[in-house]
């Protein structure tokens, strides 16, 4: 079978939406080898991310001629006909596209994360809300069938889209298999030393924006002991700006670690070595920072709101994004309850195996072979 996808975001995004892109085309290629993969994207450079990229079954397709010039135009209006050239069984979307005039030959399969956009509009443009809106929409109405990743991403496709559930197929993500090893501790004091970790910290991953509600965890912080501090990694936003003020105002800047980059190799021991991860967040279409927590052997602490609890199992603890109360009191019993925090260890290890990627493998292929 020949397979085709659009990989714009495994060649140009380093973070959630890349990562899922070049996870997908790494899990089958490796369980379903004898397939041919297509991959068909505007930008190519090596990187080390991009593991994938020399494997045999793997062919990597680019706009040629005049349409080197108009990549947008190429993605949305000429891949079609590269399509036909490859023979293409099966094209997945995976990142809510599809170009227009797929061939009658190529069954089509898109990938939706989440409807953000539509679930909270006041975090984005007008434009860009009716761009989301409009390519959304359309890729779900034209594809043959629909990936959503998790039951919340599931359910807004039916009530912002009217999109009949039959038409739909729940196929969870997964992380990167690296935070299922376990670093040694050499590899643990090499990244301390780097990143000038503190001895005990509660550790935040994620993007520095209003959604993701970094500002409630700082205030559970003021209510943790003093020895204990945070250690933030992700991009920071205008929303940085806003927690500065007031880890300033309340002169927290000693408790507060910010690692705006860091090497995605270094990510596992900087998790493992942390008393607990929060992931506060007040909506997420899945929430792949609590799996790379589960699977790095780490108690977790998340919102009890939108899909959390879905990406995080039963074994986590989770509270009102919005009580910093609650917040500090479940950071607390994760990092010195000793008796919980190995409990929560063990059933968050074991809840993580649902999504390792003989599970999403598999999973994937039967959205397949029903296509086909």
């Amino acid at each position: 079978m020949r397979i085709g996808f659009d990989a714009k975001r495994a060649f140009r995004n380093f973070t959630g939406l890349g990562n899922y892109s070049r996870s997908t085309i790494s899990i089958l290629s490796d369980y379903y080898p004898n397939n041919e993969y297509y991959l068909y994207t505007t930008f190519y450079k090596k990187h080390p991310m991009q593991n994938f990229a020399n494997r045999p079954n793997i062919n990597i397709r680019r706009p040629d001629g005049m349409l080197k010039r108009l990549p947008s135009a190429w993605r949305y209006f000429g891949l079609s006909a590269d399509l036909l050239f490859d023979k293409i069984d099966i094209f997945h979307g995976l990142t809510a596209e599809i170009p227009v005039g797929i061939p009658s030959r190529t069954r089509s399969v898109v990938t939706i994360h989440d409807l953000i956009f539509l679930r909270y509009p006041e975090y984005y443009k007008s434009i860009d809300r009716w761009i989301y809106t409009k390519k959304y929409r359309s890729a779900c109405k034209r594809a043959d069938l629909i990936i959503a990743i998790s039951q919340q991403t599931k359910q807004e496709i039916i009530d912002f889209f009217g999109i009949n559930e039959e038409k739909i197929r729940l196929v969870y993500q997964g992380c990167d298999p690296q935070f299922y090893q376990v670093a040694t501790p050499r590899e643990k004091a090499n990244v301390k030393a780097l990143y000038q970790l503190p001895d005990k910290y509660i550790l935040y991953v994620g993007t520095i924006e209003h959604r993701k509600n970094l500002l409630t965890l700082v205030k559970a912080m003021e209510l943790l002991p003093e020895p204990l501090q945070l250690v933030v990694v992700g991009k920071p936003t205008v929303y940085f700006d806003t927690v500065m003020k007031y880890i300033e105002a309340h002169k927290l800047e000693r408790r507060i670690v910010f690692l705006p980059r860091t090497d995605f190799k270094h990510l596992p021991a900087i998790y493992q070595q942390a008393g607990a991860v929060c992931f506060p967040s007040l909506f997420e279409g899945f929430g792949i920072p609590a799996l790379e927590a589960l699977n790095s052997r780490t108690p977790l602490v998340a919102s009890k709101i939108s899909s959390l609890p879905e990406a995080g199992g039963p074994g986590s603890l989770y509270v009102d994004p919005l009580n910093h109360e609650e917040m500090a009191a479940a950071l607390l019993k994760a990092t010195t309850d000793e008796q919980a925090r190995q409990k929560m260890i063990t059933d968050g290890v074991a809840y993580a195996r649902n999504f390792h990627e003989d599970h999403i493998a598999k999973n994937l292929w039967s959205v397949y072979q029903e296509l086909m």
